[in-house]
């Protein structure tokens, strides 16, 4: 083990806790030798072996258990010798802000009574998961509040050699699907992963929870270095105006920008429904995607740079293309009445091409455009997605992220290359990181 440290570091403008974190990580390794010593920071530090749910422990007694079948507050209280006045007054004030017809049996909680004599119960605490909770205040006067527990972050390395999909890879590791789900978004505008080549290799820094000692989920890739097709791809998070996303080590976003639209000028006529009546058919059915209404003839855009996967004729879509834009976005334009000349499946077009024109072919009552947004398989509403913004850095802000940048890029290089499961905890970050309520 190395020696340990405790400090409280700056967080400044346009980074966030982990960035400025590296930043100064340099002078730490000085103190314990190396990277993998056992340094623990402290922000707002508090003891949480004596500190639980905002409540000193040591000056109670403390009894755990778990919610049994058929268990409500009333029979949890009344056991433990609570006044049925307090139980009703704790019901009363719960219903502005938890459900006790929602406690579920097996999840924790805890009574705490006074070490006073009479050993009253003065909270009553109950899990909701494993990080939130409510805290059953039964003084006087009775009240209830929602808390959080204190999120531990610490950061994990990560390296692995593809050997065939990269699911299967994540498999063979031991890695989360979930944790490849993170990778693929980080690089969906780069690589494609449906044809990635045996030997392409990946190393990646990210973040785990924990939640007093208990891991309660994955955070988010701090930064990533992908070989493929005989090139290091290398991705960094970074927060330059409090929105935080991908970037390569020259600034470049990761990401490509969407067309709001792919008409120039058109009024949406029918927004996504789960049960709308067709016009044609006079039943009820879902509909997936976002009509345009356009006269016949107005030229459809792509809506961002791809490739065309379909093109053709079908009774109810009418003339439709498809267009895949990496490996999670697709969209799709039905109805069309001609297709723009030259357009060929397998070929490339850019965000803004013209790729067809409005029509109404098809089961369609009318002109207009269909148009449907996938992501990761499925159609999602394009209005309401959170999609890529395509900004890269500003001039003003590229030497600070420059700096910011060689710190991770040595921490990635350095990361070794196995084909079997290599997690290590670099560092540990201590301390709240959400709000204590």
């Amino acid at each position: 083990m190395g020696v340990r440290a405790v400090a409280v570091y700056p967080v400044f403008s346009g980074r966030s806790l982990i960035q400025s974190f590296f930043l100064f990580s340099s002078l730490f390794i000085l103190i314990t030798g190396g990277v993998s010593g056992d340094i623990a920071f402290a922000k707002n530090y508090v003891n949480t072996n004596t500190v639980k749910y905002g409540i000193a422990f040591d000056s109670f007694q403390i009894h755990r258990d778990t919610i049994k079948q058929n268990q409500n507050l009333a029979k949890i209280l009344m056991t433990h010798h609570v006044p049925y006045s307090v139980i009703n007054a704790a019901a009363v004030k719960s219903k502005a802000v938890f459900d006790v017809r929602r406690f579920k049996a097996g999840n924790p909680y805890v009574i705490i009574r006074q070490s006073d004599p009479d050993k009253s119960v003065r909270y009553f605490v109950y899990e909701q998961d494993p990080i939130n909770y409510v805290v059953y205040d039964l003084g006087d006067p009775v009240n209830v509040y929602i808390g959080k527990k204190p999120i531990e972050m610490k950061i994990r390395q990560v390296s692995g050699v593809i050997r065939s999909s990269l699911s299967q890879t994540f498999s063979r590791l031991g890695l989360e699907y979930k944790l490849g789900e993170r990778l693929s978004d980080v690089y969906a505008w780069t690589i494609d992963f449906h044809h990635l080549n045996k030997g392409d290799h990946f190393k990646f820094i990210y973040e785990e929870e924990f939640a007093q000692g208990v891991r309660v989920g994955i955070g988010g890739i701090v930064a990533a270095k992908f070989y493929h097709k005989k090139r290091d791809y290398y991705a960094f998070y970074y927060e330059p105006d409090g929105r935080g996303m991908y970037y390569d080590e020259a600034g470049n976003s990761m990401e490509k920008a969407f067309l709001k639209a792919p008409l120039r000028f058109s009024r949406i006529s029918s927004r996504p429904s789960k049960r709308r009546l067709h016009p044609i058919l006079k039943t009820y059915r879902p509909h997936l995607g976002t009509d345009y209404a356009a006269p016949t003839g107005t030229p459809i855009h792509s809506v961002g740079d791809g490739v065309v996967i379909k093109k053709g004729y079908g009774r109810r879509l009418g003339r439709y293309i498809i267009i895949k834009h990496n490996g999670v976005y697709k969209s799709q334009y039905l109805h069309l009445s001609r297709f723009k000349k030259k357009l060929e499946v397998g070929g490339s077009v850019k965000r803004g091409d013209i790729i067809g024109y409005v029509g109404s072919t098809g089961l369609a009552t009318g002109s207009h455009l269909d148009f449907r947004f996938w992501k990761n398989w499925r159609v999602v509403n394009h209005l309401k997605e959170r999609m890529p913004s395509g900004e890269s850095l500003e001039k003003r802000q590229l030497s600070d992220y420059q700096t910011y940048v060689q710190e991770l890029k040595v921490r990635l290089d350095n990361i070794p290359l196995n084909d079997t499961f290599n997690v290590a905890e670099t560092d540990k970050l201590s301390g709240d990181t959400t709000t204590q309520n």
